[in-house]
């Protein structure tokens, strides 16, 4: 599943008109660099959730076919903020068992095909080191677990895999998913992974102006890769 619901605030005036999503670097959407990467990794059924201009999504992404993916949308309506968790909930019937959830508005060089989720985990998150805008990262991690006290934090990165079981007890409507988390590692039910790569959080036209530079800059190949 490719987050692709936010309305993009930081991001104006960029967004106005265009949905954060569909916003190029290096000569392609953003999500697109996120579909490309998927089928390459062997992804075959994506589900989108959009809610802002979200029209626009699919007219520019169509059923997929041009990457060899099959593309399901879930949509949330345009007056509707229904969160990280929220969304994911509303897409609940479109996804398999477990499945992997990556932020619409991050650029990431992670292969997501070596991600795994070990039995009698509800989660497997994708930490990276802090960038400028978040020193005080996220959550710990210690020997490949999950915690929530330690003397030096790492942020997530907007990637992880999922059980269904972890939205359990939740009902339709917005609600984040950092307490479904929080929740899941309080019960030693949550991995994750150190990922040392190339990590974006293309949060603001700076950022976005940034990335598209240095991927111009690095001769990146189609595939994504420099």
């Amino acid at each position: 599943m490719i987050l692709a619901a936010g309305r993009g605030e930081r991001m104006r005036p960029l967004t106005d008109y265009t949905p954060k999503p569909l916003l190029e670097v290096a000569g392609k959407p953003l999500i697109v660099w996120h579909i490309e990467r998927l089928a390459r990794a062997g992804f075959r059924q994506l589900v989108i959730n959009h809610a802002y201009l979200g029209e626009q999504i699919e007219q520019g992404l169509g059923d997929g076919s041009q990457w060899g993916v099959e593309i399901r949308y879930s949509p949330e309506g345009e007056g509707t903020a229904l969160e990280t968790g929220g969304g994911i909930f509303r897409a609940l019937p479109r996804l398999e068992d477990p499945f992997l959830v990556v932020n619409g508005d991050v650029w990431c060089d992670l292969d997501p095909g070596t991600l795994r989720l070990p039995a009698g985990d509800l989660a497997q998150l994708v930490l990276v080191d802090n960038p400028p805008q978040h020193p005080e990262g996220d959550f710990c991690l210690d020997d490949g677990r999950v915690g929530l006290s330690c003397p030096e934090r790492l942020t997530f990165s907007g990637i992880g895999v999922y059980r269904r079981a972890l939205f359990d007890g939740c009902e339709d409507g917005a609600f984040p998913l950092a307490p479904l988390l929080r929740r899941a590692i309080g019960q030693g039910r949550v991995g994750g992974t150190h990922y040392q790569g190339q990590w974006v959080d293309v949060g603001t036209p700076e950022r976005l102006h940034e990335l598209d530079r240095r991927l111009r800059a690095s001769a990146v190949s189609p595939g994504g890769r420099p």
